[in-house]
């Protein structure tokens, strides 16, 4: 028994009739969904259709195959958000490994993987069948631990494997500055930079990310060289550690965390006009159960004493953030010191000045000698 497509039949399919393989089936793991696509020819010769392909046992309308016949081959269409609630069935697995490059200073690092099959339905009735079971499986992993700078991230689409892929969430952070603690006014950088000790707001915040997941920082610091490596370095703060000017507003409780720090200058660049460095956060996307024990001291390995590599950076999808520029300012004192010339004519004038003095006094000694003889006759 042939089945056909409530829009194809198996005629329709021309040079594309033959028996399912196992790349028939793509996926693509987005930041806000999973989409997958099955080549519909294979389903229609083996003896299904679209509306026989069943997602994970699930027969919500939302979770049915659409035929998509605008591309070439012509494929059934699934979609689902990435929210463990409206995920058509699909399964959430979280787990945890040790830190490797740039995030070998933690000891745990978070990976989730969401999988699940797409399965045909037998339309037929009876005690046999000729038609082969089909089973399509899927996967996504999706690292929850970031590298991001001063700007949204550039993230090149996923490419699309047998059945199962590896996301991203990078796509969905940005780091930006703002000059105001209501964070509404974004930072403009002077041409003659920023006056010292000015406070810099800073919001990572992820947009069209699932809600299960909020942003906690791990690790924010500033470089002189956009990619950290081997060149001079300040944290902000680390786990469990901050510096004494940094203030931490909001952290691993939303979608967004803050925090604000006053403008400093690298003690390397004194003796240039402005102090240009780049500011760089390591970021977590923890499920709002766990977000409290990575906060926790004791979850965190001890930090290591070397700098991140080139390598280290290379793994992390980044572009370079824009710069921060502080003016090297230095007090100098007002008065001018006087030339050699200027002195020497100040020497003269002294000289005189005790010269008429001493002529005075002496003509006063006379005329108070004559007075005194005067009186005595």
């Amino acid at each position: 028994m042939v089945v056909s497509s409530n829009q194809l039949s198996l005629s329709d399919c021309g040079t594309h009739v033959r028996r399912p393989q196992v790349t028939d089936i793509s996926v693509q793991c987005g930041t806000s969904s999973i989409d997958l696509a099955i080549e519909i020819c294979p389903v229609i010769y083996t003896g299904y259709n679209e509306t026989l392909l069943i997602l994970n046992h699930m027969m919500d309308t939302s979770c049915r195959a659409t035929l998509d016949d605008t591309v070439n081959p012509p494929v059934a269409r699934f979609s689902f958000p990435l929210n463990m609630t409206h995920a058509c069935g699909s399964i959430f697995r979280t787990t945890s490994a040790a830190g490797t490059g740039i995030f070998s200073d933690f000891s745990n690092i978070q990976t989730v993987n969401i999988s699940g099959a797409v399965r045909s339905s037998d339309p037929t009735t009876g005690t046999i069948t000729y038609n082969a079971e089909l089973k399509y499986y899927y996967s996504c992993a999706y690292p929850l631990e970031y590298l991001i700078n001063n700007t949204q991230m550039d993230v090149s689409a996923s490419s699309i494997s047998m059945t199962d892929n590896n996301g991203s969430f990078i796509s969905t952070l940005s780091l930006e500055l703002f000059s105001d603690s209501s964070y509404t006014k974004p930072l403009r950088m002077p041409e003659d930079g920023i006056e010292l000790r000015t406070d810099i707001y800073v919001e990572v915040k992820a947009t069209n990310l699932t809600g299960q997941y909020h942003v906690l920082l791990d690790r924010c610091y500033a470089s002189i060289s956009p990619l950290p490596s081997n060149s001079s370095f300040f944290n902000l703060f680390v786990p469990c550690s901050k510096d004494a000017f940094t203030t931490m507003i909001e952290n691993g409780e939303s979608q967004s965390a803050r925090f604000y720090f006053p403008a400093f200058r690298f003690i390397e660049q004194q003796n240039e006009l402005m102090s240009t460095y780049y500011l760089h956060c390591i970021t977590r996307l923890c499920e709002l159960s766990t977000c409290s024990t990575f906060k926790q001291c004791n979850n965190r390995r001890k930090r290591s004493t070397r700098d991140a590599t080139a390598t280290d950076i290379s793994e992390i999808h980044t572009i370079t953030s824009p710069e921060i520029v502080t003016r090297a300012e230095s007090i100098q004192s007002k008065e001018e010191p006087l030339a050699a010339g200027e002195d020497d004519n100040s020497s003269v004038g002294l000289g005189i000045a005790v010269g008429i003095l001493a002529f005075v006094c002496f003509i006063a000694l006379c005329m108070a000698a004559v007075f005194y003889k005067k009186l005595r006759n």
